[in-house]
C-alpha cells in the first residue's frame, strides 16, 4: 500500500495557508540569533541579525545556517519542561534534510532515521528536520504520532484489539486503503501517514527490517512470555513541529530511548491502553477482588521489571526511573551553574511508579515556556484536529494555527512526546540519555563547564 492516497480529499493549492507576520518572525529571530551567539562565544550578533532582517524583509522568512539549526534543535530539547532526560541535550544528533518536501522523500528519510537511531539496539538520540513552512507554502507534515505505532481495531460490539490510543489513526489508515492485519492483531505495525503541501494524506508501509521489537519475558515467571507482549525499541515522535527563532519546521521527527515505566506503567499498565495488570496479577496468584491487597502495585512492579529485563537481554538501550530522576537533578544543577533557569512541569517529571521514592518528587519547580521548543500541531481555529478532518483538508489549511500552545498546555499523552524528552505525564517519553561510548558526552559536558 506504499504511497496509496485517498483521492479528492484536499484542494491542490494552499488557498487557506497563512504564514506568521514578518514582524513576529523578526522578533523571534533576533532573540534566537542573540542566544546562539552568546552561548557559542561568537561575539556580536549584529552582522548576522542585519542579514536575517534583510532576508525577512525580502521573503517573509529566513534560512538557518546548519550550525544554527543544530543548536536550535538541541536547545528545543533543553527547553522542554516535560522532559526528564535533558542532562544530555548536547548529544542530540541533527539530520538536516530541509531540502526534502515531498511525501515519498519524507518517508525515505524517516525510514533512514529509524535505522540510524536504532543502531542495532544502541539507540542514538536523533532528529531529522524537513522543509520549513515558507510564507507562500507550508512544509510537509507527518500525521502519525510516532514513526512506529501499533494499530487499534474497534470491535463491532465494543472494545479494541491492539492499542486503544491509535484507534483514530487506524481508522484513517483503513479509509486510505490499508487492509490491516488478517486477522487483526494486538501488535500490527501501522503504515506511516504523511501529507505534503496542497496534497492529500498518503499511506506508506515501513519496511519490516527497519523495525526492531523486543518480546517481553520475566526473570522469574516463565509464564510471562506466554502473554505475547512486545514493544518497539525506538520511540520516534513525529507529529510535533520544531519552532526555532520564528521558523517553523512542521515535520521534525525526533527520538531518545525509553525509560522502562513508559512502556510498563503506561503502555501496558494503563486501563485505557493494553490494560495488562489484572491478567498479570491473576497469573501471579493474587486476588483482584479488592484493591486493598495492592495487587495492582505488585503486578505493575513485575511488569516494569519484565520490560527492563527484556530490553537488557535483547541488547536494546533502556533506562529506569530511579536513575533518570537522579540525572535530572544533575541537569538542573548544571543549568544553574550556567546561569540558566530550567523550566519544569512537576506532574510530567515525576515517574508513574514509585514516585515518592525518587528524588524529583520531593521538591518544587518553576514551569514556563520558551523557544526554541517542540509543539503539538494545533487545529485550525478552535476545533479539534481529527484524522477524519485531516483526510479531508489540505496541509495548507492545517499546518499553521493562530495560537501556539506550549507543551505544558497540551493534553496529549507523554507517549506522544517521546523522543527528546523522557518521562512525561501521559504515556511515555524516552530519555535522551547517552552512554559514554556514544559520543563521550560526559567528557563534552566537563569541557563545557571548564
Amino acid at each position: 500500500m506504499a504511497g496509496s492516497t485517498l483521492p479528492d480529499y484536499s484542494p491542490s493549492a494552499p488557498a487557506g495557508y497563512e504564514s506568521p507576520a514578518a514582524d513576529r518572525v523578526m522578533e523571534s529571530a533576533e532573540q534566537f540569533i542573540t542566544l546562539f551567539h552568546e552561548e557559542n562565544d561568537l561575539g556580536s550578533p549584529e552582522h548576522r541579525i542585519r542579514q536575517v532582517r534583510r532576508e525577512i524583509e525580502f521573503s517573509g522568512s529566513y534560512w538557518h545556517t546548519p550550525a544554527e539549526l543544530s543548536f536550535g534543535a538541541r536547545v528545543a530539547w533543553r527547553n522542554n519542561s516535560r522532559c526528564i532526560g535533558r542532562l544530555y541535550w548536547h548529544s542530540l544528533r541533527v539530520r538536516d534534510r530541509r531540502e526534502v518536501s515531498t511525501a515519498a522523500d519524507v518517508v525515505t528519510e524517516a525510514v533512514a532515521h529509524l535505522r540510524s537511531a536504532t543502531n542495532g539496539g544502541r539507540i542514538r538520540p536523533q532528529i531529522t528536520v524537513f522543509a520549513p513552512d515558507a510564507p507562500d507554502r507550508p512544509g510537509p507534515r507527518i500525521i502519525s504520532s510516532q514513526l512506529i505505532r501499533y494499530a487499534g481495531y474497534e470491535l463491532v460490539g465494543g472494545g479494541v484489539v491492539g492499542d486503544p490510543s491509535n484507534v483514530d489513526l487506524t481508522r484513517l489508515a483503513r479509509e486510505l486503503g490499508w487492509p490491516g492485519g488478517q486477522p487483526p492483531g494486538r501488535f500490527d505495525i501501522l503504515p506511516l501517514l504523511v501529507q505534503e503541501a496542497g496534497a492529500p494524506v498518503t499511506l506508506h508501509e515501513i519496511p519490516s527490517d527497519a523495525i526492531l521489537e523486543v518480546g517481553l519475558e520475566h526473570p522469574d515467571y516463565r509464564w510471562f512470555a506466554n502473554l505475547g507482549l512486545r514493544w518497539y525499541a525506538v520511540p520516534v515522535i513525529s507529529d510535533m513541529y520544531l519552532d526555532v527563532g520564528g521558523v517553523r519546521y512542521p515535520a521534525a521527527p525526533f527520538n531518545g530511548w525509553y525509560m522502562g515505566t513508559e512502556i510498563g506503567s503506561r503502555d501496558f499498565g494503563d486501563a485505557g491502553r493494553y490494560d495488562e495488570l489484572r491478567e498479570i496479577a491473576s497469573r501471579m496468584g493474587l486476588s483482584t477482588a479488592t484493591d486493598r491487597n495492592l495487587w495492582k502495585d505488585k503486578a505493575l512492579t513485575e511488569l516494569n521489571l519484565a520490560v527492563l529485563h527484556s530490553f537488557d537481554g535483547a541488547g536494546v538501550a533502556i533506562t529506569d526511573h530511579h536513575t533518570e530522576s537522579v540525572r535530572f537533578l544533575q541537569h538542573i544543577q548544571r543549568e544553574e551553574r550556567h546561569g540558566r533557569a530550567c523550566p519544569v512541569d512537576w506532574s510530567w517529571i515525576v515517574p508513574p511508579a514509585a514516585s515518592s521514592a525518587t528524588p524529583v518528587f520531593h521538591r518544587t519547580y518553576t514551569d514556563f515556556d520558551q523557544t526554541p521548543n517542540f509543539y503539538r500541531h494545533p487545529a485550525p481555529g478552535t476545533s479539534a484536529l481529527t484524522p477524519a478532518a485531516l483526510a479531508q483538508t489540505s496541509l495548507a489549511q492545517t499546518s499553521v494555527a493562530p495560537a501556539e500552545p506550549s507543551l505544558r498546555e497540551l493534553p496529549q499523552p507523554a507517549n506522544e512526546l517521546a523522543a527528546v524528552c523522557p518521562h512525561q505525564a501521559g504515556e511515555h517519553v524516552p530519555h535522551l540519555r547517552m552512554i559514554e561510548e556514544q559520543g563521550g558526552v560526559e567528557r563534552q559536558l566537563s569541557q563545557l563547564e571548564s
